[in-house]
């Protein structure tokens, strides 16, 4: 067989592991796995790990209105280099997407600028929840979001009758922000000004877990599929486990990574994130649910602002932090550390995703999937440069750090678009499928 594209001589990560075997690509999708012929183009991938491509199932890329920030371009620049293949964008923009004209801007924005695979969130509110049915299917879009604490505007669902109206409103798993705002609102006298370290102070325990208790029971109630992001606490992943029925739940690196007693003293108000940077033992916690299955998948919860806001004092320096980028990386470092495997940090990047949201033809290396390749050398020692960053806030809360494992290519659909730090001519990322879209 002729192909497009053949990758030869890595170990490639198949669905039942890892082989010395080639891949061959044509129109885009794998056709052949193991002897492969002629090819148009060959790329040599020996000492490399073929991994399928990283999707990141939460990032906010700030366009439209917030550009000074990130935009669709830079954000997704970042992502590539970091070998991120598909990303799933927010709707707490300005203005919000949380009409089927915003998702159509968004959707036209992204093409010819936004280098990998994109899929974008409609917003929930008080407002169009009768709407989200009919939104929800749209395609290219992710799904619905509910903010159960502050967000933009008003992107905010904080009581059970609203939510309970959204939760009514269609049937796609529901991606959830889980803060109760109403115990937030009651404890904003626990901020303490300049002290970024009273962060988790205020946004405490508590306060997520809250949230993510209602939410479970409103989601029963409704018999509604959820998933809940950026979980911060051991007590929740107990909770979510007992309801996986229901429940699927996201970590992020930073909160695998960070710990508040040494982050908040080395790097302030750029170490500030909603849910917070919690204690070192809140850190070790999310690690023992991990290795126990329950997180079903990491997103880096990509959040820029510049350094001229995160530099405020606190409380009035603006949550969230660059992650799209080091996802990865910081990732594959764990795994040089044993902390995971490799093979889980791929059920948590691709496979995961694919599962919990239907992505149609991705998410494994398998024949008549999208051609989406992370390729990884597992060995490289490197430190994560400033020089390195894409994003157009230009800061990150790991610079400095050294790493074991780094990306060094990125295919999407058969095409090279990252080596070894070098993009590729042009943008090509294409709004992602989803099963319950394309099929009903």
């Amino acid at each position: 067989m002729n192909v497009d594209l053949k990758l030869k001589g890595g170990t490639v990560y198949l669905p039942g592991g890892p082989a010395q075997v080639d891949v061959g690509v044509s129109a885009g999708r794998i056709v052949a796995i193991g002897a492969v012929g002629g090819a148009g183009e060959t790329i040599d991938c020996a000492g490399l790990d073929v991994l399928p491509g990283v999707i990141d199932s939460q990032v906010h890329f700030r366009e439209p209105g917030l550009e000074t920030k990130e935009d669709l371009e830079s954000g997704a620049r970042s992502a590539v280099l970091g070998g991120v293949t598909a990303v799933f964008e927010m709707p707490n923009t300005k203005p919000n997407t949380d009409t089927a004209e915003a998702v159509n801007d968004k959707l036209a924005r992204a093409k010819g600028r936004m280098w990998c695979d994109h899929a974008f969130y409609v917003g929930a509110t008080n407002h169009n929840a009768e709407s989200l049915a009919e939104l929800e299917r749209m395609p290219g879009t992710a799904g619905v979001k509910i903010f159960m604490g502050a967000s933009t505007g008003d992107l905010l669902v904080s009581d059970d009758a609203n939510l309970a109206r959204v939760l009514a409103s269609g049937h796609r798993r529901v991606a959830i922000h889980a803060e109760d705002e109403f115990r937030m609102q009651d404890r904003l006298g626990e901020r303490v000004p300049g002290d970024p370290s009273s962060h988790p102070v205020w946004r405490d325990d508590e306060s997520a877990m809250l949230a993510t208790r209602r939410i479970l029971g409103l989601a029963r109630a409704a018999r509604r599929r959820i998933h809940i992001l950026h979980v911060t606490t051991p007590a929740e992943l107990e909770v979510i486990g007992r309801n996986k029925d229901i429940a699927t739940c996201e970590v992020t690196p930073q909160h695998l990574t960070l710990a508040g007693e040494e982050a908040y003293p080395r790097i302030g108000t750029y170490a500030q994130m909603n849910p917070p940077i919690r204690s070192g033992a809140h850190r070790d916690g999310l690690w023992d649910w991990l290795r126990q299955g329950v997180p079903d998948v990491i997103g880096s919860d990509h959040a820029p602002h510049t350094i001229a806001e995160k530099t405020r004092p606190y409380p009035d320096s603006p949550s969230g932090m660059p992650g799209v980028q080091t996802l990865l990386p910081l990732m594959l470092n764990h795994v040089a550390e044993g902390r995971l495997t490799l093979q889980r940090l791929i059920d948590l990047t691709s496979a995961g995703p694919q599962r919990v949201f239907g992505i149609a033809g991705k998410g494994r290396i398998a024949v008549g999937y999208d051609a989406d390749f992370t390729i990884v050398d597992l060995k490289k020692r490197w430190t994560i440069e400033e020089s390195w960053l894409a994003s157009r806030c230009g800061w990150s809360p790991f610079t400095g750090m050294q790493l074991t494992g780094k990306p060094i290519g990125t295919i999407i659909r058969g095409h090279r678009v990252m080596w070894d730090g070098a993009l590729a001519a042009r943008a090509i990322g294409a709004p992602i499928r989803f099963e319950s879209v394309e099929f009903g």
